[in-house]
């Protein structure tokens, strides 16, 4: 049986206008960045310009497309590598509130009696809709990293695990070091939202010691940053074995600036 680790950085997209004016997109409005949501972009492929990513897998949305092209551009290893481009990363869709306040939705959700990350307006997607686009994603992107770097599988179960216990010091390649295979993946907050529980609660995924459910469930900001390490074992089938969150909705390149 054949064992590799990978690791999955994730970010949201940067801020839009729809984003400033406290309104909703979903996947119905297709905004561009605004002028801050370059600014962050170029703030994190900044901070992540010495970390060497070896895929890119995106939304199809611009704001989604814009946040990973300039993340890459400003990396000083791998700046030619082309983006993969996936409608499974697609913000979720929030039917008939799309285009309205978000304060709205809250209020719809409110008057349903259901806490806003799971309410779904109607003609929305649900959180287990979600669910099944995290899910098929994984798979897809699994298989072409292991299409891309089958000489980078290991026989040896060890060999090319992680630095799993390493402490965390707020660096930039906190849980990168000595895994060959790191996909950054640019999606958006909703989406994000769900993949992380999705993790954790149907993938057993494991978390830092003392992590706080609130804040590893929380809505994650423009250009947040989440980052896993998922081990796979390769028989007949390509198979999750395990699956570490390093730290979610990470903000220092913003701090930084």
């Amino acid at each position: 049986m054949m064992f590799t680790s990978r690791i999955l950085t994730l970010f949201t997209s940067g801020e839009t206008q729809y984003n400033k004016d406290g309104l909703l997109q979903g996947q119905g409005i297709d905004s561009p960045l605004s002028e801050t949501g370059i600014q962050q972009s170029e703030a994190a492929g900044h901070y992540l310009q010495d970390v060497r990513f070896s895929d890119v897998f995106v939304s199809d949305m611009k704001r989604a497309k814009q946040t990973a092209k300039i993340i890459i551009r400003k990396n000083k290893t791998c700046n030619d590598l082309a983006l993969v481009v996936d409608p499974l990363l697609k913000e979720r869709s929030f039917g008939i509130a799309e285009g309205g306040r978000v304060q709205d939705m809250k209020k719809m959700a409110e008057e349903a009696g259901q806490p806003v990350p799971e309410y779904t307006p109607p003609h929305g997607e649900t959180v287990e809709q979600v669910k099944v686009r995290v899910s098929a994603f994984l798979k897809s992107m699994f298989q072409l990293m292991a299409d891309h770097h089958q000489d980078k599988i290991s026989w040896d179960d060890k060999a090319q695990r992680p630095e799993n216990d390493s402490p965390l010091v707020g660096c930039p390649d906190d849980g990168v070091r000595s895994v060959p295979a790191h996909a950054l993946v640019v999606s958006h907050g909703a989406y994000m939202r769900v993949a992380v529980r999705y993790f954790i609660e149907d993938l057993g995924c494991s978390v830092p010691l003392g992590s706080d459910a609130r804040q590893l469930f929380s809505a994650c900001s423009n250009t947040g940053m989440c980052r896993f390490i998922v081990t796979l074992k390769f028989d007949d089938a390509e198979l999750l074995s395990s699956m570490k969150c390093v730290f979610v909705n990470r903000t220092d390149h913003i701090k930084a600036e």
